[in-house]
């Protein structure tokens, strides 16, 4: 159904639970704003999205069964939903992997089970072993000529013991008024620090060659601590993707507190025995990965798009909830209200749902290539050696026809906390306009306006070139505590209500974006950096 601006309403429209006086300036519909929540909170559908992909398809590590399932899904329920042009983005990734199961145990010097998972993209133990661990330094090429020759049989210990860090605050966090507060300040940027960039290529470049070395000299595995404590284990990969990559040998990640307890016996001249059994595969079959779009078409031949985006990739030991499948249910219930109540937008407004997040914005990134904006082509050999996600950047941009038709771009990737703002990505101008559409959801929670960049998802591959990308600002719960990257990454540990709440905020961003008079205002094109 056609809608109409909140500029020739009445003041004093009444929205539930709160009144509130549109200033003239705001381009809200609060028609439309009603209907929003009525749907979203009286009808939701958030839970059941999110409970099947968690529940049922699980883990998605990009190009694993999983992940095709997911996309596969996706597609389908957007489709069902009545969105138009439901489809697959494929673009080069390299080989899957998954896991089937992940067992340890202490063998000498008394009997204990040990708390595992595989690192990603090595490979399995093709049945139960067991060998004498040792504890080992291998951080650079002199190390491995050290060693070479002595590691035959071994299962390595790689990393330094730490201590359990006490937890004297609760993990669980929500934003107050002083955090919400703080956040509305904006911090002076200090001097460029060490070069990321550089340091991966470093790191990939060694871990190429340490998996080599694992391999040649007949490691059984290496046994990694995880970065959390309390028995929760982070994991990532330990190999590159990469079709040729050197995969090395079966790599674990340990529960700290088990890692710490191997140390220990070793420090103390202990023989310690343990054993594993991991059962992994590569999938090679399709070398591609592939984002899931599709989209309520906006009015005329070529109308402008409004995008929302989530990662529907994750990492395997838990089932991905938090990182990403709240985004991606948050995401999809947006769309969804938008269309049970029927709006008929002026500019296009599609749904991205991308792979490869987590192993660099690969998913989000190939969009951007394909449709929005590219740069020039390598030259340099030592450059084009490298996978292209640790090329450096170069320049100039070059916008394709999709830069002046892409007008915004929203994600949402913060763990399941609900939307408390948003972040303007330094975008000044877009700050009233952000105000404007929040007022309405200050009695939910959604209320402040940070000029703060964020970084580390998907809205940096818009960003980057241009295009307006903006990430909300969300509680924190306990993302960070407890479920980023770990087996603790379960349906239990995410907040319906919360959801419900952020789903209604963004389908009413991606609405009143797309029925706005003029695009979002954007900020000077990013150029070069000097040197």
């Amino acid at each position: 159904m056609v809608k109409h601006w909140a500029s020739g309403l009445s003041a004093g429209l009444i929205l539930g639970v709160s009144t509130w006086m549109a200033p003239a300036q705001a381009e809200v519909d609060l028609d439309v704003v009603n209907e929003i929540r009525h749907e979203g909170l009286h009808h939701s559908q958030v839970m059941d999205t999110l409970d099947y992909l968690t529940d049922v398809i699980g883990p998605r590590l990009t190009g694993s069964p999983g992940m095709n399932k997911a996309n596969e899904w996706t597609r389908e329920q957007l489709e069902s939903w009545g969105l138009e042009n439901a489809r697959l983005h494929g673009f080069d990734f390299g080989q899957g992997w998954s896991f089937d199961h992940s067992h340890a145990w202490l063998a000498s010097p008394r009997k204990a089970p040990l708390i595992i998972y595989p690192r990603a993209w090595t490979p399995g133990t093709d049945g139960p072993v067991q060998g004498p661990a040792k504890r080992v330094k291998l951080e650079d090429e002199s190390d491995l000529e050290k060693y070479a020759g002595k590691l035959e049989g071994k299962i390595l210990l790689l990393d330094e013991p730490r201590e359990i860090e006490k937890q004297e605050r609760s993990p669980f966090h929500r934003h107050d008024d002083d955090s919400l507060e703080n956040m509305e300040r904006f911090p002076i940027p200090g001097e460029a620090g060490p070069d990321w960039r550089q340091r991966r290529v470093q790191m990939h470049h060694f871990r190429e060659k340490r998996n080599a070395f694992l391999a040649e000299e007949g490691v059984l595995a290496t046994v990694h601590i995880s970065s959390r404590d309390y028995g929760i284990v982070r994991t990532g990969a330990g190999a590159a993707h990469d079709a040729d990559a050197e995969a090395g040998v079966p790599a674990v990640q340990m529960a700290s507190e088990h890692y710490n307890l191997l140390a220990r016996l070793l420090q103390r001249d202990k023989a310690v025995e343990i054993g594993l059994d991991v059962k992994a595969r590569f999938h090679d079959d399709d070398l591609q990965a592939y984002n899931t779009l599709a989209e309520i078409p906006g009015r005329g031949r070529n109308p402008e798009i409004v995008m929302a985006g989530a990662h529907l990739d994750s990492w395997h030991p838990g089932t991905g909830a938090t990182d990403n499948a709240a985004g991606v249910a948050v995401v999809m219930e947006a769309v969804r209200i938008l269309q049970a109540i029927g709006v008929q937008p002026r500019r296009t407004i599609r749904v991205g749902l991308w792979s490869g997040e987590e192993q660099g914005l690969l998913g989000s990134r190939a969009y951007v290539d394909d449709y929005i904006a590219t740069r020039p082509e390598h030259e340099d050999e030592e450059q084009l050696a490298l996978p292209a996600r640790l090329r450096d950047a170069t320049w100039p941009i070059e916008p394709l026809r999709g830069h002046d038709r892409h007008v915004a771009y929203f994600n949402f990737d913060n763990g399941s906390g609900r939307i408390r703002g948003i972040h303007a990505q330094e975008n000044v101008a877009a700050m009233p306009i952000f105000e404007n559409w929040l007022e309405p959801f200050h009695d939910l929670g959604a209320t402040t306006v940070s000029s703060r960049n964020t970084g580390s998802t998907d809205h940096v591959a818009f960003d980057a070139v241009g295009i307006p990308g903006f990430q909300f600002i969300q509680d924190r719960l306990d993302y960070f505590a407890h479920t980023h990257h770990s087996h603790l990454d379960t349906r239990d540990h995410v907040e319906r209500d919360d959801l419900i709440q952020s789903a209604v905020v963004l389908a009413s961003f991606l609405y009143h974006a797309a029925m706005r008079d003029e695009s979002l205002p954007r900020k000077p094109m990013p150029r070069e950096p000097e040197d």
